[in-house]
């Protein structure tokens, strides 16, 4: 039986402390496939092998293993492959973000999600309610359906979009922290919401949108849009460690992806006193804050308050 395969042309470009990029469920190319990696022009001959290669989906990365370098976080490494900090963790089974050693190995997964290794006795089914995604993830990212040995125990796969858990800290709270706010001053606001750091926007609000992405520095401080009450603190699943205030008028703000808290529940703070810093914790791809507003329950955009 004859075999058919198109030839194509790879390029790949990655960081220099790259060490060995490998790709999930793909067939990596091998250096006696160089010469069958030529471009040809259209109506050049098709080339016949017995080695065809499997060309992963369009749009994904290969897992690579990196070296930790003075300087470098698990910040800055998702930072600087467009992942979260919770999903490098996961692939390298830390659960302190900072437990990184100088030359310490670290394997970057390829894009957000777990990169998990099957089981005794789990199926695609079991994996995907444990990440809480449809199977259907597991089998079209994985190519399970028509070669099920990739999802065979013993094998890493990638759960694309798949529930993570949070990094430990010792100066985050265990659990998520609210209070029936005190009552808030009946004077009217002072003027116009502030703006809670003199950032970029990267993303405005809209309806599939819930706040305002405005990104700068890691640890640059952020100040209180107003005169308000601390009313939540704390850890959320994708929003990270945030604080919310309310102010008069129902109006309740809220900072998302800090890197930390400044204030406590029911503590009163002024118009620009710094409440947290920018982080990247929770769901994120670099530095920055989503900035939430709430009038009553109703969401509404900061820059129009």
């Amino acid at each position: 039986m004859l075999v058919l395969s198109l030839p194509f042309a790879a390029t790949a470009a990655s960081r220099a402390s790259t060490v060995a990029p490998s790709s999930v469920g793909a067939t990596a190319a091998t250096a006696s496939d160089a010469s069958r990696a030529q471009p040809l022009a259209r109506g050049g001959s098709i080339a016949g092998s017995r080695n065809p290669l499997t060309v992963a989906a369009e749009g994904t990365r290969p897992v690579q293993e990196v070296t930790i370098h003075e300087g470098d976080t698990l910040a800055t490494m998702a930072n600087f492959y467009d992942v979260s900090v919770e999903a490098i963790a996961f692939a390298n089974g830390l659960s302190d973000e900072r437990a990184l050693r100088m030359g310490q190995k670290l394997v970057i997964p390829p894009a957000e999600g777990a990169l998990y290794t099957v089981k005794d006795g789990e199926t695609v089914d079991s994996i995907a309610s444990h990440f809480k995604v449809d199977p259907s993830v597991v089998l079209t990212y994985n190519r399970c359906t028509f070669e099920p040995e990739q999802c065979a125990p013993g094998q890493k796969i990638f759960v694309r979009g798949a529930e993570l858990p949070a990094l430990l800290e010792p100066d985050r709270p265990t659990r998520d922290v609210f209070a029936a706010a005190p009552q808030v001053a009946q004077q009217p606001r002072n003027g116009r919401l502030s703006w809670p750091v003199g950032g970029v926007i990267t993303q405005y609000f809209w309806w599939g949108h819930t706040g305002v992405d405005v990104a700068a520095p890691y640890g640059t401080g952020l100040g209180a849009g107003d005169d308000g009450v601390v009313v939540a603190t704390g850890w959320v699943a994708v929003g990270g460690l945030r604080v919310c205030v309310q102010h008069a008028g129902d109006l309740t703000v809220c900072y998302y992806h800090t890197s930390a808290v400044y204030v406590s529940v029911g503590q009163q703070v002024a118009r620009g006193q710094i409440v947290a810093a920018i982080g990247l914790t929770g769901v994120t791809t670099g530095p920055h804050v989503h900035w939430e507003c709430k009038v009553g329950n109703q969401f509404v955009s900061c820059l129009s308050l």
